[in-house]
């Protein structure tokens, strides 16, 4: 059994939760006649409709209590209107900014590829005509750096020793030195 406590603590969070799109939105609108539920438009077509059908029946008090149930939910949607309106052309001029900063750009581009263009295509001068930097010889061998395959071609490779063949042919070899040779 739920207690009185929880159950009108979620009837306060519903109420607090974020509202989004109000247009588009469904509400629960208790009137005098019960339960509407639907978007604005909706209850508003139906408050106007019940208001209709009590003028039709003499009761001023009930079309007047319909009436503004419905203006009610009329200023809801129209204020929606008027921020979806205000975001919408702030969006568009944010748009209309980038695309101004975006034609500002090109035709930067443009001047600067025509000018490049009408001067030859030449944006600096000559390169035999600037000014070079100085260069010190401080090698006698012409300016050349001395790299370690140039050092290895200088010095002559060592001859390498013939590897030890395996133990056991070494001590066949010394067996054979061991015997007498025999004469030819």
């Amino acid at each position: 059994m739920r207690s009185s406590k929880s159950r009108s603590r979620n009837k306060n969070n519903r109420n607090n939760r974020p509202s989004g799109n109000i247009v588009n939105r469904v509400f629960d609108s208790s009137g005098p006649e019960g339960k509407v539920r639907g978007t604005p438009q909706q209850i508003i077509d139906k408050y106007n409709q019940l208001a209709r059908d009590a003028q039709l029946a003499n009761d001023r008090v009930a079309t007047e209590n319909f009436q503004q149930h419905a203006e009610h939910y009329l200023r809801l949607l129209s204020e929606a209107q008027r921020e979806m309106d205000a975001r919408r052309e702030e969006q568009e001029r944010q748009n209309r900014e980038r695309q101004a900063e975006r034609d500002r750009e090109r035709q930067e581009r443009i001047d600067r590829q025509e000018r490049e263009a009408n001067s030859g295509g030449q944006t600096s001068q000559d390169p035999a005509e600037t000014p070079q930097p100085e260069v010190i010889d401080v090698s006698n061998e012409g300016g050349l750096v001395e790299t370690p395959e140039a050092k290895a071609a200088d010095k002559p490779k060592p001859k390498r020793k013939p590897r030890n063949s395996s133990r056991k042919e070494n001590s066949a070899e010394a067996k054979a030195d061991d015997r007498p040779k025999v004469a030819e």
